[in-house]
C-alpha cells in the first residue's frame, strides 16, 4: 500500500526520492562533462585504445551490470532480498571484470599517466567503478537492512537505492558505447 502510494506521488512527493534524483542529475552532468572530455581527446589516444582494450572480455563483465538493473527492478518491485543478492552479486562480477581489466593494462604499460589514452580511460572508467562500489555498499546496506528487520524498511528505500543503481547501469551504458564501441568501431 506504502509502495503503491509512493509510485503514485513520484519523485516529486517523497523527499528522499526527490533528493536521489537532484543527485543523480548532478552526477549525470558531471559524467556528462567527463565523456565529452574523453571525446575531444580520443583522437589523441586512438590508436593506443584500439591496440589495447578487449573488447569481448568486457562485454562479458558488461552484461553483468547491464542484467543487474533487471535484478535490481525485480527486487524492488517485489521487496525481496533474494533479487538484492542477485543484483549485488552481478555488480560484483562487473567490478571484478573491471579490476582485471586494469590489471591487464597496467601488465602492458597502459597507465594513467602513461599517454592521453590511459589519462582519459582510467578517469572515465574509475570514476564510474568508484559510483559502483557505492551502489554496492548502498545495496548492501539495504539487504542488511531488511535482513534485520524488514517491516523497518520503508519501500521507498528500496526506491531509491535502485534509482541510484539504475544510473550507475545508464552511464556505464554511455561509457561502454563511447569507450569501447566507439574505439573499436
Amino acid at each position: 500500500m506504502i509502495a503503491q502510494a509512493t509510485r503514485r506521488a513520484g519523485w516529486l512527493g517523497d523527499r528522499t526520492l526527490l533528493g536521489v534524483a537532484i543527485f543523480v542529475g548532478s552526477e549525470s552532468i558531471f559524467f556528462l562533462s567527463i565523456v565529452v572530455a574523453y571525446v575531444a581527446n580520443r583522437d589523441a589516444g586512438l590508436g593506443d585504445a584500439r591496440a589495447t582494450l578487449d573488447l569481448p572480455r568486457t562485454t562479458v563483465f558488461s552484461l553483468a551490470l547491464f542484467a543487474s538493473s533487471a535484478t535490481m527492478a525485480r527486487a524492488t518491485t517485489t521487496l525481496n532480498a533474494r533479487w538484492l543478492l542477485a543484483t549485488i552479486a552481478l555488480g560484483g562480477i562487473f567490478i571484478v571484470g573491471q579490476g582485471t581489466e586494469y590489471a591487464r593494462l597496467l601488465a602492458a604499460g597502459t597507465a594513467p599517466s602513461s599517454a592521453m589514452f590511459g589519462t582519459t580511460f582510467f578517469t572515465l572508467t574509475g570514476l564510474h567503478g568508484i559510483h559502483v562500489l557505492v551502489g554496492l555498499a548502498a545495496l548492501a546496506a539495504l539487504g542488511g537492512s531488511t535482513a534485520a528487520r524488514a517491516v523497518a524498511v520503508r519501500p521507498v528505500a528500496w526506491e531509491a537505492v535502485a534509482l541510484y543503481w539504475h544510473f550507475v547501469d545508464a552511464v556505464w551504458v554511455v561509457v561502454f558505447s563511447v569507450v569501447y564501441l566507439g574505439t573499436k568501431l
